[in-house]
């Protein structure tokens, strides 16, 4: 029982180590925690199949989207996967359109890549990609009212929802925190909920910017299904059954290199 609890306890802290720092590899878990290799590898396995976390070789992350994960923790989950779904949306937008761009680590990493574009007019649900872009030559950029959320900045609410619906913009660039395997996009608070349906239902090509463990992943809000998404850019670890639930949604899907 002594040692249940002692994997209790080093798991927990476990996971509060990888909230701060995204992801970890094993060598440095068995020293911060003072022991070995082999035990941290059973700790992450556990944690895995629990889907605490997600194991790549040598290491683990925390699961992308997971409500506990804070904003700049969740920059570091996948990032070189994100990099390369933002650089393949970011080509993807033409100069002098009008685009929606949604809260989130991977759509920020989108917006960071727009600095070549000139004519944008921007409209952003978050106070942080707002702060990104505005000395972004070419890009104007607007805000809603609303509350801002405190862990990454996205402003969500009917005041927000409502800014929204006055216009019509040419693309937006969404994410979400989950996708379910019957095709469900999911997230974790209501408010911001209600904010990306009124994205996607204003919007003539909607873009949802999602890395591959997203899939198959648990969340309680429902944002909308894949069949009102019009592309999906996700990276080369794509599973499947995800390929095949775009094909019978009849959406675009793009593997970023």
């Amino acid at each position: 029982m002594q040692v249940n609890r002692n994997s209790k306890r080093r798991r927990t802290a476990i996971l509060k180590h990888l909230q701060s720092s995204g992801r970890a590899l094993v060598d440095e878990l068995a020293e911060a925690f003072g022991t070995t290799p082999q035990t941290i590898r059973k700790d992450l396995n556990a944690l895995a199949e629990t889907s605490q976390v997600i194991r790549f070789h040598g290491g683990a992350a925390l699961i992308a989207g997971t409500e506990y994960t804070g904003f700049l923790a969740r920059q570091e989950i996948a990032r070189e996967e994100k990099a390369s779904i933002a650089s393949v949306v970011a080509s993807s937008i033409p100069d002098n359109t009008t685009v929606f761009i949604n809260s989130g680590t991977t759509t920020a990493a989108v917006a960071m890549r727009l600095s070549h574009h000139v004519g944008l007019r921007v409209v952003t649900d978050s106070v942080y990609l707002a702060n990104e872009m505005r000395e972004l030559p070419g890009v104007e950029v607007m805000v809603p009212g609303g509350f801002v959320r405190k862990g990454d900045g996205a402003i969500v609410g009917h005041e927000a929802a409502d800014f929204i619906r006055q216009f019509r913009v040419d693309i937006a660039v969404i994410s979400a925190s989950a996708i379910a395997n019957d095709g469900v996009m999911l997230d974790y608070d209501l408010r911001e909920a209600s904010v990306v349906r009124a994205i996607i239902e204003n919007s003539r090509h909607v873009i949802l910017a999602a890395d591959s463990t997203k899939f198959g992943r648990a969340a309680p809000v429902c944002i909308g299904r894949l069949s009102q998404i019009d592309t999906l850019v996700t990276d080369r670890s794509c599973p499947a059954e995800l390929r095949e639930l775009c094909l019978r949604e009849n959406l675009d899907l793009i593997v970023a290199p």
